[in-house]
């Protein structure tokens, strides 16, 4: 029986993705085996890799968008990355935003808030 559940998501950029992953101390695999509940095992476009049991499948799931699939047993993934992903969610929309600005000339900075949200400031130039 698989546990594996997928998220569609508005992921584009993975080097962002892969940044953010880094932040969290994880690591971007393409091509390779995502571990889930009792052993199970498939192949994925890309995995992040955990340090707990399970691992997050990155596939296309459409065009040039990404969906995540892992197993949520137990909590091993919420525990790295969130609730929903949404800590390395996060991540991706801060490092994509980062990016983006500096393509366009712009000096960036990012503050993390007391709530833990980010708090990103781009300056000069034209938006």
């Amino acid at each position: 029986m698989s546990h594996f559940t997928t998220i569609q998501t508005e992921v584009r950029d993975l080097d962002a993705l892969q940044d953010a992953c880094a932040e969290l101390g994880l690591k971007m695999y393409p091509n390779s085996h995502c571990r889930g509940y009792a052993g199970v095992k498939r192949m994925a476009e890309h995995v992040i890799a955990l340090k707990g049991p399970y691992d997050i499948a990155v596939d296309p799931v459409e065009g040039e968008r990404y969906g995540f699939s892992a197993d949520w047993w137990d909590g091993h993934v919420a525990r790295e990355v969130g609730t929903g992903y949404s800590r390395l969610l996060q991540g991706y929309g801060v490092h994509k935003t980062l990016r983006e600005a500096r393509s366009r000339g712009l000096r960036t900075s990012r503050q993390i808030q007391a709530d833990g949200s980010v708090l990103v400031t781009l300056e000069g130039g034209s938006l």
